[in-house]
């Protein structure tokens, strides 16, 4: 029965993507400016009814100036959790390009794919100071890795000096908390339960998005704080670590749940 479920699902995430990859593609010959985040914006809107996720929020997104989000990271599906939400480009590791499918997806969304390696870092900068010239909000997920989702891995600091640099364009940070409420209908206090939606140590993806594929989906809290501004600190060091800290917060202490699939 759960085979059959997570066929059809994937049977309508495809169709899915045939209406809405072709508009997009036309769409972003002539412009990649805001105008070009509504379709995939609509697009995640429609993976999370196909794949039964419930975004609840708390809190309220900055979008009326040019933003940093910084969120922890559980799964690769926090993509159109955060995506349905937020009109940004997320910045990814590098190998997510080639990813098939979800690479072309990816570029689609205006992704910025960055290298890990140290020989990179000023050219990786450059392309995302480029990006925040244009006017660009975008989305990062600090920790490095993906998590199961219970804590928060402390924040690797050096893409939080695109916001401290002088000359650069005031960005503000907003940190989010990815919260996860619910998985399959259940308490995520279980942790094989919690893992149908988390991804992450050395799980592998077509058989963890076929497991969650078959079950009743899941429902994620994303809690938006109090938006921070860089200038108020020194280094990008102690900002992270604020960040960091203002994320964990919305973990240690959750509301009451709604386990409404």
């Amino acid at each position: 029965m759960r085979l059959a479920i997570a066929l059809g699902k994937g049977f309508l995430f495809f169709l899915w993507c045939l209406i809405m990859v072709p508009p997009q593609v036309a769409l972003m010959a002539f412009t990649r400016g805001p105008a070009a985040y509504t379709i995939p914006w609509l697009w995640q809107r429609g993976i999370c009814r196909i794949f039964g996720i419930k975004v609840m929020t708390e809190g309220t997104p900055l979008m009326s100036q040019q933003t940093l989000f910084v969120a922890n990271h559980v799964s690769y599906l926090d993509i159109p959790v955060i995506g349905c939400i937020l009109k940004a480009s997320f910045i990814a590791k590098k190998d997510v390009a080639g990813w098939p499918v979800f690479g072309t997806l990816s570029r689609l969304q205006q992704t910025a794919f960055i290298s890990r390696a140290r020989g990179d870092a000023q050219k990786e900068k450059n392309a995302l100071s480029n990006m925040i010239a244009e006017g660009k909000s975008l989305i990062l997920f600090p920790e490095g890795t993906s998590t199961d989702g219970r804590d928060v891995v402390p924040f690797k600091s050096s893409l939080f000096s695109l916001t401290l640099d002088e000359g650069q364009r005031i960005l503000m940070i907003q940190p989010v908390t990815l919260r996860v409420e619910a998985v399959d209908g259940r308490s995520p206090d279980d942790q094989s339960v919690r893992d149908l939606y988390a991804w992450h140590g050395d799980m592998t993806m077509p058989p963890h998005l076929k497991a969650f594929a078959g079950s009743k989906g899941a429902v994620i809290r994303l809690i938006f704080h109090e938006p921070i501004d860089p200038r108020g600190y020194a280094d990008r060091k102690t900002l992270a670590d604020a960040c960091c800290a203002a994320v964990r917060s919305g973990l240690v202490a959750p509301v009451a749940r709604d386990l409404a699939a």
